[in-house]
């Protein structure tokens, strides 16, 4: 069996409707043999996204960047899963107030620095997620999930 991580900061009721959209998504009846683990960004660890074979991480974009919380994660697994988890498949989703691009810009440069493959698009959204919005979190879940089927 293989395990999909989703490592989250969820401090809003907006982060909290993308989330539950995105675990929706990974946990489709229709795939199989996929485990789908929910951590928050505070609590993951290295043990963690070593023990995964893929990721999806979810934060609000705050002063511009993501998460001090999903950054902490990323500070706290960086050089312990550098070589280990290169290559493995991601997808992230953000909200914001009004912008987003510095939180994706950080993402995509940790994970670029750490080798992980996005595949699927990020799923991005200012202001209240829309019936759309929540949909296109439901398939970022989805498409993670069933990617890793084996």
């Amino acid at each position: 069996m293989t395990t999909l991580l989703i490592v989250h900061h969820t401090p809003s009721p907006n982060c909290q409707a993308m989330f539950e959209a995105v675990v929706s998504g990974a946990n489709d009846p229709e795939i199989e043999g996929v485990r789908v683990v929910r951590r928050a960004a505070l609590a993951a660890t290295a043990a963690d996204v070593l023990a995964a074979d893929g990721y999806l991480l979810g934060t609000p974009a705050n002063l511009g960047y993501m998460s001090g919380a999903l950054k902490h994660f990323f500070d706290q697994v960086y050089y312990p899963c550098l070589d280990a988890t290169r290559g493995r498949p991601f997808g992230f989703y953000v909200h914001g107030g009004n912008d987003v691009t510095g939180a994706v810009r950080g993402i995509e440069s940790l994970t670029k620095g750490l080798g992980w493959q996005r595949s699927a698009e990020a799923v991005t959204v200012t202001g209240e997620p829309n019936k759309a919005d929540i949909e296109a979190c439901r398939e970022l879940g989805a498409t993670l999930a069933a990617g890793l089927m084996s």
